[in-house]
């Protein structure tokens, strides 16, 4: 099992928009020169990757202190009616945390699927049980990678943050992603508070243990939300949603993993992230 990490390391989802080139290798190296440390291999539209490009993300990522995660394909339903789509969508997280692991990658992160007409109780034994195949299955292959489906912000999708957890609970190798924003869609805005925050990181600790938070895969961004939850992630400073004050609970709970801003300007945003991370930390050194 990869385990924690000793900070929280941020960056953005995806090659940061600045980069000269659109190659994974520049983004992480371009990462590092904006003074971030952590980059999301993008691989929602398909899993493209080839053994060499993961090998030069992989170099460049160690010589630049840059940790990485990977984002499993969109179009995964592990609550399918169809037993093919279930298997295919198996195979893509396979695929993309076999690559992703290639390159170097310390987590790999997927959306379950969509509730159709299955009750709660009955998603989280289906995505259990897909999981425990997926992690048999890198485990056999000596892939060391977490696996982690994602709290998400549509009504329609199977990932409240009470559901993963029971997912999760007790499976060596995986944990969750837990997106703030998508939890502050998903509750229509009722998760908007540190309180909230505080709360969710308690579940956590309790459903999973301390050593949860010192392995945390978050993702975060401004969200705009309708009737049905999640509409569209919107940039940090153009959003109600109290992301500062998600900071403050992860800075209070000594938090450590890996932080991929999910903003439409990314690197810009991942950056104000970090600022506002390194004021809450000299203002509490000052108080000391």
């Amino acid at each position: 099992m990869p385990g924690g990490l000793e900070k929280l390391y941020i960056g953005p989802a995806g090659i940061p928009l600045t980069a000269k080139k659109r190659s994974t290798p520049e983004g992480v190296r371009t990462v590092a020169e904006l003074g971030l440390d952590a980059m999301e291999i993008e691989f929602v539209r398909g899993v493209k990757m080839s053994k060499e490009l993961a090998a030069k993300t992989r170099e460049a990522a160690i010589e630049e202190g840059v940790k990485l995660t990977v984002h499993a394909p969109y179009y995964i339903n592990l609550l399918s009616p169809d037993e093919s789509k279930v298997k295919a969508s198996i195979e893509r997280i396979l695929s993309s945390a076999r690559v992703g692991y290639m390159a170097g990658a310390w987590s790999v992160v997927f959306h379950p699927g969509y509730y159709g007409k299955l009750s709660s109780r009955e998603g989280v034994a289906r995505v259990r049980d897909a999981l425990k195949v997926i992690l048999k299955t890198l485990q056999n292959e000596g892939v060391d990678i977490w696996v982690r489906p994602e709290t998400m912000g549509g009504l329609a999708e199977f990932g409240s943050l009470e559901e993963l957890l029971e997912v999760v609970d007790g499976l060596e190798g995986a944990s969750i992603t837990v997106d703030f924003a998508h939890l502050y869609a998903r509750s229509l805005g009722k998760f908007n508070s540190y309180d909230e925050f505080a709360a969710a990181l308690e579940a956590i600790e309790d459903k999973l243990g301390t050593e949860a938070l010192k392995a945390m895969h978050i993702h975060i961004s401004g969200m705009e939300y309708g009737p049905k939850g999640e509409r569209r992630h919107l940039p940090l400073e153009e959003s109600d949603f109290r992301w500062r004050e998600v900071l403050k609970a992860l800075k209070d709970y000594n938090v450590s993993g890996v932080m991929i801003c999910e903003s439409p300007i990314l690197e810009k945003d991942a950056l104000l992230l970090k600022d506002e991370m390194q004021k809450l930390t000299e203002s509490e050194a000052k108080k000391n």
